[in-house]
């Protein structure tokens, strides 16, 4: 940088000469590109492709491991379906007559129960066996035909008994077979049929034991099929219960989640390799030789060669997880995992599943095929399109040329035509040579414009882009200095046309102080200073900016921005993109358009420093609001949209009601504060009300002390019972009216309980109940007088203390449950607001009877009172407000949101000519709002078609404006409402012509 206030660089190295430009041979552009893109083309291809293949190998091996255990927690599951159900009606019989019936006779009377029993599970038989040697068995005939013909069943036969009975030592067997009535269809004697209970291991391991017992997996006698027996000793007679439950559910299951054609799927004893359930063939039970009974196959005798070598694994003895067989010349992928069985120990029923590996792998050879004839096509299709393209970008340079040659022959007479590219850098020469030609007449209306400008940030570009302009300049930074006056911020950069980032300026560095900027403030004059934007003092003066420019050096006009005050603002500069001398006119001219961004700048400053303040006080009350409870959600902040939605939807309306109803910036702001504190009033809302999810609810949910006294007095119960028996009264009949006291509690609290929630409509029946419930009695011994606050110290003290212990009701209104209003709290009927209120006598009414006898929903007359009193607050809180003139309406849109079109509403009870158009929308934005909200805990957002047909409930009771409504539907705002802030399932079809009829779901 010169004495003289001009920047000189070095001369710039010339470029070496690389040999291809030594080259003689030229070809065109299009050329060029087209050549380099095919290239580009094919390699890229190649690489995506087989990138592609390895990938879809990989995630489609991973994706059928993570299959396989899920298969294996399904096969878990399904154990668990099979056994649960067997283990629950073991305990159940163990408490049913079967355990005591000491014949044939007593223990058909059972049937029905069993019957019912079997109906309701999967299990395939009920028995028992009794000390004498007596058996009795009742079995569901299955469907399958060979099953019924083995059991001998005739048609019509639904149920089969067998039952054996002992006198001395005879002996009678008997085969029983009923119809689905339960009918007997006919009897067999079966003396052939020999069976003694007692010799059996679910007999002997069950009886006298007071727990359930399981057998290991093992093939039926009868059925031939595989399952379990669970057993136990009855509770109430001396025989043991048994039931027989089959893995047939695991087998189907295992046929129908093959991943592949070819896959197989097993459950087998890791100790032996014996198969519980295949999913291949049925051929899972062998027959023993020596006596004809049946044993479970092992896994090398399915007849699957893939099951033979998984035989061999598990005869070595290792565990292994995953792990890849050859069989046959295929690669089969093992996954074989453990099944957490309940009564087994982990490890001991194992699922396996084998898949081929090119059947998995179908899938990724089918993607790598599509993708190389894909790749072929595209590459076809490609060719004439990149040969376009070339023609298309090298097209603005061939009129680039043209325009050249008559610039360079001062022709000036040919129209104008304005050239454009896809290319920046062709884009960026064509807007240099445009601007050669454009008239400076334009320039004339610049001071008026920017003066015009009311928006800051537009005015920043639009005072940087015309000045660049004007000047015939290439570029231009505006800097502004910071609130501390320690930086300067660049707030509009430009290059040519485009908006482009530049660095801050520090005015603390000491290595910047010949910076031109901080010359220029320092001298309180527009200074001209030369510049090489590519050498090392370029750079380290305007940084990243200074790459964009052009890399010959150039003169960079500076100009301080100062306001009335002569306070700094901050600085213009100018590149002009040539070094040669600049004209005064030039200088002047800047400097002059500068007077007038001055004042504009200082004044739009001071305007959005005021309004930004006042909005994010706004916003910060709102979102208070939204964040002092899980209740109103995001209310505050998604009723602003939706009543800017109807306002815009009311402004672009060319007929109807609102084809006159129009909003400039001022209504625009009104409505925007309007609506973002038309809840401000809830700030003086308790929140333990707001926030009331119960009816007993106050700081805590009270349904814990009555739960408490219920517990009280069902211990009474046991202890008045434990006295009686000590006292000799028969145990029996006490127990069971010690049961039916405790069944009578129980339901008279959980029906409490369920009054407590508030969910529907209680009737005067359930009033009626409430109030005997409440007559029941509990003793308190302990003082409930002491540890207290001193406002409940008081409540209780305007009655005298009973003598302890005092027996109390279960449920009461206490004295000390009403809070008295006070004198302060009402409201005159002459107040200035012009509200007209219904006032409740009582502050609050804690009484437990009053709360649980609310008719719909949870709150009181008093609590529903104080919620609403937060619009009241609202409209004094806004009045108190010293608006502008443009914002006087913000009190009346603000709190007219729970007004109602027939005069009803809250709180000046006016009507629908009183309000203004702005209240109404914002009454249907805050109802719609509250009906869809998804954030509150204690109720379901509506789908849309629900809340609109309520809101049409609504509109034709005069309670919303019906003008509004039909604005509301007919441009479909709910719509554009409910895709921005509503969940997929709340987004139903919605039938605006009928809106109260039912709409399905889309």
């Amino acid at each position: 940088m010169s004495s003289t206030s001009t920047m000189t660089a070095a001369s710039e190295p010339l470029p070496t000469t690389v040999w291809w430009l030594e080259c003689k041979w030229r070809a065109p552009l299009h050329i060029y590109i087209a050549t380099i893109f095919i290239m580009l083309f094919l390699v890229s291809s190649g690489i995506i492709g087989w990138f592609n293949y390895i990938k879809s190998r990989n995630m489609i091996l991973s994706a059928s491991d993570e299959l396989f255990a899920s298969l294996g927690r399904e096969a878990t599951l399904q154990f668990e379906d099979i056994y649960q159900p067997a283990e629950m009606l073991v305990d159940l019989l163990a408490h049913q007559r079967l355990g005591q019936d000491a014949s044939l006779s007593e223990r058909m009377v059972s049937t029905p129960f069993l019957a019912d029993a079997l109906r309701q599970s999967t299990v395939s038989a009920i028995y028992a066996g009794y000390p004498n040697g007596d058996f009795f068995l009742f079995r569901r005939i299955p469907t399958d035909a060979a099953l019924r013909s083995s059991l001998h069943a005739s048609d019509g036969a639904a149920y089969m008994i067998q039952s054996i009975e002992r006198t001395g030592d005879n002996t009678r067997s008997m085969y029983l077979y009923l119809d689905s009535q339960l009918q007997e269809i006919t009897r067999r004697d079966a003396q052939d049929y020999k069976y003694d209970p007692r010799t059996s291991n679910w007999y002997q391991r069950a009886a006298g034991g007071q727990v359930q017992i399981k057998t290991k997996p093992y093939p039926f006698f009868t059925t031939h099929e595989i399952g379990t027996t669970f057993a136990r000793q009855s509770a109430i007679g001396p025989a043991v219960i048994g039931v027989d439950t089959t893995l047939q559910l695991l087998s189907r299951a295992l046929q129908n989640q093959r991943v592949t054609p070819s896959s197989e799927l097993v459950v087998y004893l890791r100790a032996s390799g014996m198969v519980l359930a295949y999913s291949g063939s049925q051929r899972v039970i062998e027959a023993q030789a020596a006596d004809s009974s049946s044993r479970l196959a092992r896994l090398d005798e399915l007849g699957a060669p893939i099951m033979a070598s998984m035989m061999k694994e598990v005869l070595t003895q290792t565990v292994r997880d995953k792990y890849l067989l050859q069989v046959n010349g295929r690669v089969w992928r093992v996954f074989d995992q453990a099944l957490s069985v309940r009564g087994e120990r982990k490890g001991d029923i194992r699922l396996a599943i084998v898949a081929p590996q090119d059947e998995l792998l179908a899938n990724a050879y089918l993607i790598q095929r599509n993708a190389f004839f894909g790749t072929i096509t595209i590459f076809l299709l490609c060719i004439p399109m990149v040969w376009l393209l070339s023609r298309v970008v090298s097209g603005p340079l061939r009129l680039l040329r043209n325009e050249a040659r008559a610039i360079q022959e001062f022709d000036f007479t040919t129209p104008h035509t304005s050239v454009r590219s896809v290319v920046s850098e062709i884009d960026a020469l064509a807007g240099t040579m445009d601007s050669m030609k454009v008239t400076i007449r334009k320039f004339l209306d610049i001071s008026r414009t920017i003066a015009a400008e009311r928006d800051f940030d537009h005015l920043l570009e639009h005072v940087l882009a015309e000045t660049i302009t004007a000047a015939g300049a290439t570029a231009g930074v505006i800097y502004l200095l910071n609130a501390d006056e320690t930086v300067l911020t660049p707030a509009a950069a430009r290059v040519q046309s485009d908006a482009i980032t530049a660095a801050a300026i520090s005015m603390t560095d000491n290595t910047l102080s010949r910076h031109p900027v901080r010359r220029a403030l320092a001298d309180d004059a527009t200074i001209v200073v030369q510049l090489n934007p590519v050498d090392s003092e370029g750079q380290q003066l305007f940084g990243e900016f200074s790459k964009a420019l052009s890399t010959m050096p150039q003169n960079v006009i500076v100009v301080p921005l100062r306001n009335r005050s002569s306070e700094t603002l901050g600085a213009m500069c100018i590149f002009t993109g040539d070094s040669g001398e600049l004209p005064r006119s030039l200088t002047s001219f800047i400097t002059a358009l500068s007077g007038t961004a001055e004042i504009s700048i200082e004044t739009q400053m001071l305007l959005r420093a005021q309004k930004d303040l006042f909005d994010s006080v706004t916003k910060l009350i709102a979102s208070a609001i939204d964040a002092k409870s899980p209740y109103t959600g995001g209310h505050c902040q998604r009723v602003p949209e939706l009543t800017k939605m109807l306002a815009e939807a009311a402004c672009a309306a060319t007929d109807g009601p609102f084809r006159e109803f129009a909003m400039g910036e001022e209504e625009r702001e009104a409505l925007h504060i309007a609506s973002w504190l038309h809840d401000c009033g809830k700030v003086t809302t308790p929140e333990y009300v707001v926030d009331k999810a119960t009816k007993l609810e106050t700081i805590y949910d009270r349904i814990h002390e009555v739960r408490m006294r219920f517990e009280v007095i069902k211990r009474d119960a046991e202890i008045e019972y434990w006295r009686n028996v000590s006292n000799g009264a028969d145990r029996d009949t006490l127990q069971e009216h010690l049961k039916e006291t405790w069944k009578a509690l129980d339901d008279d609290f959980a029906f409490i309980a369920n009054c407590n929630e508030g969910g529907e409509f209680i009737s005067q029946d359930k009033v009626k109940r409430i109030h005997q419930i409440a007559q029941r009695t509990w003793m308190r011994t302990l003082d409930d007088r002491i540890g207290l606050s001193h406002e409940e110290r008081s409540q209780k003290e305007r009655l005298v203390a009973p003598v302890l212990p005092v027996t109390e009701q279960l449920l009461a209104d206490k004295r000390e449950h009403i809070i008295e209003r006070a004198s302060s709290d009402l409201m005159p009927a002459d107040n200035p607001w012009g509200f007209k209120l219904t006032i409740p006598a009582n502050k609050l009414n804690r009484g437990e009877i009053y709360n649980l006898c609310i008719g719909r929903g949870t709150l009181t007359e008093e609590e529903r009172y104080i919620i609403n009193n937060h619009i009241v607050q609202t409209i004094i809180m806004l009045s108190q407000l010293p608006f502008p003139k443009h914002l006087k309406q913000v009190p009346e849109i603000a709190g007219g949101h729970h007004e109602k079109m027939d005069g009803t509403g809250y709180p000046k009870r006016i009507k629908r000519d009183q309000m203004s158009i702005m209240a109404r929308m914002m009454a249907i934005a805050d109802i719609f709002e509250a009906l869809t909200a998804v954030d509150r805990p204690y109720k379901k957002g509506k789908t849309l078609s629900e809340a609109i047909r309520i809101m049409d409930f609504m509109r034709k009771e005069q309670h919303i404006d019906s003008d509004i409504f039909e604005l509301f539907l007919d441009t479909g705002v709910f719509r554009t409402y409910a895709q921005r802030f509503l969940l997929p399932s709340q987004v139903d079809e919605v039938d605006v012509k009928n809106p109260t009829a039912k709409a399905g779901g889309l």
